[in-house]
């Protein structure tokens, strides 16, 4: 039995390349929460029994990306003390370090697109934007896990608990149809 913890990773050349290389965990957190608000637009705006119109589906998943990285940046940049000019300089910086979480709402808007294009039906783009969605869930939260330090087996169980997120909206969508 080894004497450290499941979660704490040895050190090694490859860890430390990691360390210096990672993305800042802000971005890996704005990231999954981006997806989970594109799965939630996406499932809350899919019809059931109504005539598809992805092109207002569209709109409405970058309207509200859009409006949750103002938000967000707004609610950051009001936390700041004005001691400087220097936090002057940086509230524009505090909106636009949220560029993650818009940039996560935009493979669900690819798919919805070409259900606009005709290349497949809203309802397919809805399962195939969920269905990744969760997939990415998972992948985002191993990252965020391993960048924070953590080991796989500890990785894996974060990454399956913010998967377990996009099972629950694509739950939801199924007993809401």
């Amino acid at each position: 039995m080894p004497d450290r913890a499941d979660h704490v990773r040895p050190e090694g050349a490859a860890e430390r390349w990691t360390l210096r290389h990672r993305p800042p965990q802000h971005s890996l957190f704005g990231g999954i929460y981006g997806l989970v608000l594109a799965s939630a637009m996406v499932a809350a705006l899919d019809p059931s029994g109504e005539e598809a119109d992805p092109g207002s589906d569209v709109l409405w998943v970058l309207l509200t990306a859009l409006a949750s990285v103002t938000a967000h940046g707004y609610a950051q940049v009001i936390a700041q003390r004005p001691s400087d000019g220097a936090v002057k300089r940086s509230r524009l910086r505090s909106v636009l370090a949220e560029w993650p979480l818009a940039a996560a709402v935009l493979p669900t808007v690819g798919m919805l697109l070409a259900a606009l294009a005709g290349w497949w039906a809203e309802a397919t783009a809805v399962d195939a934007a969920l269905l990744f969605n969760t997939i990415a869930l998972f992948s985002l939260g191993v990252a965020a896990a391993r960048s924070a330090g953590y080991g796989w087996p500890s990785s894996c169980r974060a990454g399956s608990l913010d998967a377990l997120i996009g099972l629950v909206i694509i739950g939801a969508n199924a007993l809401i149809e």
